[in-house]
């Protein structure tokens, strides 16, 4: 990707090194990266979990698939809770609940999560369920989420979650493939002040999944729902039993399936295993977000239905000693300083959520978070997208107050752990790139023949090595694992995303490689694009997409919502178009603008792009059940046509 038009991100000039009192007292010291693979993910084996019997052999590679601590037997809910009620730090809270009602917040010691794990563990002992048994969990943001997993890791169950915004048939095609027998689930959550039909849900879903013979139901709003006789059964009327011993489990027994949405294929099932998620999950935890268990309050505003959930709600920080912040609704409800005034509460000092997120505040404005103090903060994360730049520096400036380092990440799904990020008191970053890769993580960008590209290149980013918590294959598909992971290079692992690599060696996420649009011959990003566009003072948030164009190829299509709430104009758009070559180049104009309200986003807070390629290119549009708002999409469509009819 040698093109003019993607090196703005690289000119970059900003740089934050961190503080001399930050870099004293951080977990990560220089000599961290003087650690080779073996030596790195040994002493990380060995210290970050708790072993029943400890592992002979670090790794075996046999490409594609890896295994990790082989010989060692280990129990994920002993290692994220009972080990730490046995060394005297019972009394220690594990999590501050904020639901989305006022007033309603619950907070559990790590005592108290032991006691509910265990209950949990042998309701579900009730039901039928032992060691192997596959488990599906779908649930809202509330305690009994993370409980469930532990419950099920307790027991050797491996479970899989599906995000309380899916529909009946997304959680029917999951819980049929992994072939689930028992379901967890509610009666319903709540939702910017409206209950969401959990329960109706699951039993549509019930329905098409004729494997599933018991639910465990968790009463959370109060509200009549149908329970099936001899089926479902209350969460608060089963498990009595005061003890549930761990079961030991081999290091690559399967901990958990994670579903990731093809646009044309059926789910894939991500596969993750015990020891060596655990590890990994862990170890970023504790590097990455420098935690200090006696003294942190750290807040990751995901959602446990998604990875983010799984490595750093649950089983990271857990198995860490973290106390965290869980908070049930969005950040906006009922008033868009909810996230602050839940921060100021709880005296949050570590705070990880998504570009979109911070996108969204920076559109509301920074008066809401400037009625709260946030001077308890120390440290802030980035998580799900690239983020451009100029988010980056609002978060710094408005959130950190200018003293916090952010940790920009990349990962996946499928990597299991951030994989790509600065190291907070070592790395100086610079706003939009992720820096270097995590110690033990052997990373490089390709170009299209497979040859490694040098400081200034560009091309696709690959992984050379294994990493403990790489997944372990798509669930029951060997060949769909091979063809879309390790097919396009000979033994390397293909992530899907372009990547430039700057002067320093840096790392610049350019997005998915369907967002890298070919126009006129010239590879342009389309979170290149978005940055420009956001840079301008008058614009909130954009998204690109590209369209066919018998001309160049491709051509840009911009989706941008204005500050304010003011409405587009031709003006504005000319405006807008100009700005962006000058940000980049007359090369990355987009050929449209189409200006909204609202873009389309899944209840989680991520744009939709794939829905935004689909309008741009007047397709079909495919599953939209995850849309927070799907009156947005036919709203988009209506003004994306009108913009087709005025260019005609």
């Amino acid at each position: 990707m040698p093109d003019q038009a993607i090196d703005t991100l690289l000119s970059e000039e900003r740089r934050y090194p961190p503080s001399p009192a930050f870099a004293a007292q951080a977990n990560a010291q220089p000599e961290i990266y003087d650690l080779s693979f073996e030596e790195f993910w040994e002493q990380e084996g060995r210290e970050r979990v708790t072993w029943f019997e400890p592992f002979t052999e670090l790794y075996r590679w046999e490409r594609p698939y890896a295994q990790w601590y082989l010989g060692g037997k280990l129990n994920v809910a002993y290692n994220c809770v009972d080990r730490h009620v046995e060394a005297g730090n019972g009394d220690r809270v594990a999590f501050h609940w904020e639901g989305e009602p006022a007033d309603d917040r619950r907070t559990l010691t790590y005592a108290d999560l032991q006691a509910e794990v265990v209950r949990c563990a042998n309701a579900l002992k009730e039901l039928g369920v032992g060691k192997g048994t596959a488990v599906g969990i779908y649930m809202g943001m509330v305690p009994e989420a993370p409980i469930a997993m532990l419950a099920c890791a307790r027991l050797g169950a491996p479970h899989t979650v599906v995000f309380g915004g899916f529909s009946a048939d997304s959680l029917s095609d999951r819980l049929n493939d992994m072939g689930c027998t028992v379901l967890i689930t509610q009666d319903e959550a709540w939702r910017r002040g409206a209950p969401v039909p959990l329960k109706r849900t699951a039993d549509e879903a019930l329905a098409l999944s004729p494997g599933v013979t018991k639910t465990l139901v968790l009463r959370r709003t109060g509200n009549d729902v149908p329970m099936t006789e001899g089926r479902d059964h209350w969460w608060h009327e089963t498990g009595s039993e005061a003890d549930c011993p761990c079961e030991p489990m081999d290091a690559e027994d399967l901990l958990y399936l994670l579903y990731t949405s093809g646009t044309t294929a059926k789910p894939k099932g991500i596969a993750h295993t015990t020891a060596g998620y655990l590890v990994g999950a862990a170890s970023t935890h504790h590097y990455i977000f420098d935690l200090k268990p006696e003294t942190d309050v750290y807040w990751c505003a995901a959602d446990v239905g998604w990875v983010t959930g799984h490595s750093y709600i649950v089983y990271g920080p857990l198995c860490n000693g973290a106390t965290s912040v869980m908070y049930e609704g969005t950040p906006d409800y009922p008033d868009k300083d909810r996230w602050w005034e839940i921060a100021e509460r709880y005296g949050a000092t570590i705070l990880y959520t998504a570009p979109t997120a911070i996108r969204a505040h920076m559109k509301w404005g920074p008066e809401h978070a400037a009625k709260h103090d946030l001077a308890s903060l120390r440290l802030l994360g980035s998580v799900g997208e690239p983020i451009n730049p100029e988010a980056w520096v609002w978060y710094h400036e408005h959130i950190g107050g200018e003293r916090c380092p952010i940790v920009d990440t990349w990962w996946q799904t499928e990597t299991g752990m951030i994989l790509i990020t600065p190291l907070p008191g070592i790395t100086t970053t610079k706003p939009g790139s992720a820096t270097r890769p995590f110690p033990g993580v052997d990373a490089a960008i390709f170009n299209e023949q497979g040859e490694e590209v040098g400081p200034g290149g560009g091309g696709y980013l690959v992984l050379r090595k294994p990493w403990p918590a790489m997944l372990r294959g798509i669930y029951g598909d060997d060949a769909r694992y091979k063809e879309t992971y390790w097919s396009k290079y000979d033994d390397v692992y293909f992530a899907g995303d372009g990547a430039r690599i700057d002067a320093d060696g840096d790392y610049w996420l350019l997005g998915r490689v369907d967002d890298v649009m070919n126009v006129s011959g010239h590879r342009i990003s389309t979170i290149e694009v978005e940055s420009a566009l956001v840079d301008h003072h008058d614009v909130a948030e954009a998204a690109v997409a590209a369209r066919a164009d018998a001309l160049t190829g491709q051509a840009i299509v911009a989706f941008v919502t204005l500050k304010g709430g003011v409405d587009g104009s031709v003006e504005k758009l000319e405006e807008l178009r100009s700005h962006v070559a000058a940000k980049i180049g007359p090369i990355a104009k987009p050929a449209n603008i189409v200006f909204a309200p609202e873009l389309p986003k899944t209840r989680s807070g991520k744009i939709m792009r794939r829905l935004l390629r689909d309008i741009a290119e007047n397709k079909p549009l495919g599953d939209t059940t995850t849309l927070a708002d799907p009156s947005v999409v036919d709203e988009l469509r209506l003004r994306g046509a009108d913009e087709a009819a005025k260019d005609d």
